[in-house]
């Protein structure tokens, strides 16, 4: 079945230049936030604009057999499900999503977040790769074994729009839609990242994800900080002694114990395989400014830390006023949100008690301090994969990158996955995706490799077209 790899590429490369590129070109110019940064969406319409665009499209390219399902469900966003008919009982089911992240600002001068502009082979704006070519390739691959007449499973596309917002409107439809999905067999996920454009990269594990807001209150309102230093603690101060207690600054290592689980040894052992192949190219996929040491030299505890430990970022502020605008004041508050990420295996609940405990327990000077959780989201662990995944990842990945599948957990989230992972718990997942080094998505200058995403689904279609006979 090697010579198909070669049919599909033609044919993908070609669909792709024709009828992909200019439909996402037309959607990266839509500001679709999620529902967690668009409250309004509903007034505002930009979610509608990407569910009319993908509906359009989709029924210019369904074949006769295909049932689209466009669905609405009150107060909750849309949903798009592509029903494929097959050659077997078997379901696969392909996701993906069209909501998008927030702007962000530091995007290089000519481009934007709504600006679609390729350069370089690369589609850049907000989007593109997170995920909105999912929808596009799924429908490109499984076009491809209709035209070289290979069976495949039937096929099941599902298209969300609130994955950004920690998918808070899916399990809605799926407890409607359980009859549709069927037992499924085999779970494709295009949402995920890669380690380098030159091998098909597969998703062993994803982190969990909790983030919380800490205030810390000292004084009924703001003093004059001349009058008022010496004698009561800054609010500020205090955070900073709260979040020691959570992490240890000089290494990055978070201080709960309750946060780390143990690393599996085909986990490790993968761990060590992808290492060997990134080096310290995730760090430069980071642009780092000249000088800036990474947090290891040691590109297997790298690798580590961004799957398998735990880790902190502050990613927000509010009580401190602008640098132009700032006076000479202590401040009656400072508040700070936190995002944690989780290794996959450890419960957002164990984890939230550890947290609470440690910032609220023995108050430093005796300050208010208030905690307030995020929903949060468990992270998730493949199964197992079977032989024949395994051998087709391989033959794709060698065929049209010319190099074997690595395998890599990610450091980010799908919080959908895990929700998957228990609903069908004896399918097959291949989790992969195109945000490889510097795509930078949720930041500025996002962008798809326009190659990397056309020899990916070309892999998805081998993958379908083995499957069938698994």
């Amino acid at each position: 079945m090697h010579h198909a790899l070669f049919d599909f590429a033609s044919f993908v490369r070609e669909f792709w230049d024709k009828e992909i590129l200019p439909v996402l070109i037309e959607y990266i110019k839509i500001p679709c936030l999620s529902v967690a940064f668009d409250p309004n969406w509903e007034a505002s319409g930009h979610l509608e604009r990407a569910r009319q665009l993908a509906l359009t499209w989709l029924k210019s390219q369904a074949e006769p057999d295909w049932r689209v399902h466009d669905l609405k469900l009150p107060g909750k966003t849309p949903l798009i499900v592509v029903e494929i008919p097959g050659a077997s009982e078997k379901t696969v089911l392909l996701y993906g999503h069209l909501d998008k992240q927030p702007e962000m600002e530091g995007w290089r001068e000519g481009l934007g977040p709504w600006q679609p502009v390729i350069e370089n082979e690369k589609l850049y704006g907000r989007g593109g790769a997170d995920d909105g070519y999912a929808l596009f390739a799924a429908v490109a691959a499984a076009k491809a074994l209709r035209l070289q007449g290979l069976p495949h499973a039937r096929l099941v596309i599902l298209i969300e729009f609130s994955e950004e917002s920690g998918s808070p409107d899916l399990p809605a439809y799926l407890e409607t839609l359980t009859d549709l999905f069927g037992e499924v067999n085999l779970v494709i996920a295009l949402d995920s990242g890669t380690g380098d454009y030159e091998r098909l990269w597969v998703t062993t594990s994803l982190r969990g994800m909790l983030s919380c807001t800490v205030t810390v209150r000292t004084l009924k309102e703001a003093a004059h900080s001349g009058i008022a230093s010496g004698l009561v603690p800054d609010s500020m101060a205090i955070l900073r002694l709260l979040l020691d207690r959570l992490e240890d600054p000089a290494t990055g290592q978070i201080k709960l114990k309750e946060l780390y689980a143990p690393v599996p040894t085909v986990r490790l052992e993968q761990a060590k395989q992808a290492a060997a192949v990134l080096g310290h190219t995730w760090i430069e996929g980071l642009h780092p400014l000249p000088g800036l040491r990474p947090l290891s030299e040691k590109p297997l505890e790298l690798v580590l830390n961004n799957t398998w430990r735990p880790t902190l970022c502050v990613v927000g502020q509010e009580g401190l006023p602008p640098v132009n605008q700032a006076g000479n004041v202590m401040r009656a508050y400072t508040s700070l949100k936190l995002s944690f990420r989780l290794p996959p295996t450890v419960s957002c609940t164990i984890a939230k008690g550890a947290i609470e405990r440690a910032l609220l327990e023995h108050p430093p000077f005796g300050a208010q301090i208030q905690v307030q959780f995020d929903t949060g989201g468990d992270g998730w662990e493949a199964p197992p994969p079977a032989a024949w995944l395994l051998s087709a990842c391989d033959e794709a990945s060698l065929t049209l990158y010319g190099n074997p599948t690595a395998y890599l957990g990610l450091g980010a989230s799908i919080p959908f996955m895990s929700f998957l992972g228990r609903r069908f718990p004896h399918a097959q997942f291949l989790i992969t995706g195109v945000l490889g080094p510097s795509s930078n998505a949720h930041g500025p200058n996002e962008f798809l490799h326009l190659p990397y995403a056309q020899k990916l689904t070309s892999c998805i279609a081998y993958v379908l077209a083995r499957h069938v006979h698994a």
